[in-house]
């Protein structure tokens, strides 16, 4: 999908690997300035050396008060990708405190934190912006050993509705993308028994799981003004696994 971001700044949270990564690269190639933020420094080396100009924050978003200490100071936002996430498997009846802290504060409570951030300072310098998560088609139906994830996905649908009714009168625009599996490195984490993922597989009308690209292309797709009248709305890249 060939788009234009120039002169706009994008800030994209969990751009050390897989679709975080990817989304940072293709808005760099479309024009923006882009603020990658991970937890891994390992991985914003890598990509600073792939894409010389990216601007690499090094922080973990489960950290509220880190968080505020590094970005604080990014500038101004234009376009924002919430996409940090972990996907810690444990059955409902295990779930730890723990599990279920983490869970919430970096698919959840980041979100927040993050968001409110970038929309005050685009509600301060008068400006449009549009802001996506990365949900997952886990806010609809459920998927074993998941529980604390899958919470954390279903009340993103939520606050993704929230926020678009809040920031909308300041022409802010909120939306997420809500893939079936993506065989990123978590995706492979979660689908370790290669029988369960076959039946998976098959249960998809389309018989495939989703491409890194195909969600890159629905999350450029509803921060760009193609998308102009879209907002507290989900896109669905699930290959019709919904639809069965």
């Amino acid at each position: 999908m060939q788009l234009n971001f120039s002169g706009l700044q994008a800030l994209v949270t969990g751009a050390g690997k897989g679709i975080g990564r990817a989304t940072a690269k293709a808005l760099q190639a479309s024009g923006a300035r882009v603020v990658a933020v991970s937890r891994t420094n390992a991985d914003l080396v890598s990509l600073s050396k792939e894409c010389p100009g990216v601007e690499p924050v090094c922080v973990d978003l489960g950290d509220w008060e880190a968080t505020e200490r590094a970005l604080g100071g990014v500038g101004p936002v234009d376009l924002l990708v919430n996409n940090a996430a972990v996907a810690l498997t444990q059955p409902f009846l295990d779930t730890s405190k723990e599990v279920f802290d983490r869970s919430f504060n970096v698919n959840l409570r980041s979100v927040f934190q993050v968001s409110q951030m970038v929309a005050r300072g685009m509600i301060e310098r008068g400006v449009p912006g549009s802001i996506v998560n990365v949900s997952s088609m886990v806010a609809y139906v459920t998927y074993p050993n998941l529980a604390a994830y899958s919470a954390t996905k279903g009340a993103m649908t939520m606050l993704t509705k929230a926020m678009a009714m809040e920031l909308g009168p300041h022409k802010i625009r909120v939306n997420s993308v809500n893939p079936t599996v993506v065989l990123t490195a978590m995706g492979q984490k979660v689908l370790r028994d290669p029988e369960s993922t076959r039946k998976l597989k098959e249960r998809h009308p389309m018989r495939k799981f989703a491409e890194v690209e195909d969600v890159v292309n629905s999350i450029l797709f509803l921060l760009s003004d193609r998308s102009a009248s879209t907002s507290g709305s989900g896109i669905l890249v699930d290959a019709g696994y919904l639809a069965s």
